[in-house]
């Protein structure tokens, strides 16, 4: 289902329901047009786009930490929580970069789609956020305070950036250097996205002059 058709059906989700991108089942990857700049030029980024609403990438989750488990050190990876302009998922991004930030993404990232998906604990608001912190035995007013600080406001904004950059119209996808994109949703299964963004990852480092 595409974006739009998607953020007409919030409420599935704590008002946050997944998005799928809309592309062609034939086609395992895309080229990102513009290519984009990427953090490090000595490493090969890969970027995830997701979000905590998204049962997709609820499901993707074990398979892509396995995944980066493995990757070889030439490669960065990094997520990106996505926006589109719901405010909503502005504020599951918000709680995301409040966990990077505070060292506690690592411990909770995967209990974060348990919560808000099956458990519809209300993650996407201040105060849901600051029971369930302090439920997992955090230090809830460290944590608070970097949640409504300007530094995670700013990544927020910079994410929507990223995210609006590449044309990302569903999740979870993920990027590859700047100059490709792939999914489930172009590649058939999250297996074999993982597979062609293995691909993708050679296809780059090859290119590359040799050091």
């Amino acid at each position: 289902m595409d974006r739009r058709s998607m953020l007409k059906q919030m409420a599935a989700v704590v008002g946050v329901a997944a998005m799928a991108g809309k592309v062609s089942a034939q086609q395992p990857f895309a080229e990102v047009n513009p290519p984009q700049p990427t953090g490090d030029a000595g490493k090969i980024e890969v970027l995830e786009f997701f979000h905590y609403g998204c049962p997709h990438c609820r499901d993707f989750d074990p398979l892509l930490e396995k995944w980066v488990a493995a990757l070889p050190k030439d490669v960065e990876f990094k997520r990106v929580p996505a926006i589109w302009g719901n405010a909503q998922l502005k504020e599951l991004a918000r709680f995301y970069y409040t966990l990077e930030v505070t060292g506690e993404l690592h411990a909770l990232h995967s209990k974060v789609f348990t919560a808000l998906q099956s458990d519809k604990v209300p993650l996407n608001t201040e105060d849901g956020v600051r029971a369930w912190i302090a439920k997992q035995g955090g230090d809830e007013k460290r944590f608070m305070e970097t949640y409504k600080s300007f530094g995670v406001q700013s990544m927020v904004q910079r994410a929507d950036q990223i995210a609006r950059a590449y044309k990302i119209q569903g999740v979870p996808t993920l990027a590859i250097d700047g100059k490709y994109l792939t999914a489930g949703s172009m590649a058939g299964t999250h297996e074999n996205a993982l597979k062609v963004a293995d691909q993708l990852i050679q296809r780059v480092r090859a290119a590359r002059p040799k050091s």
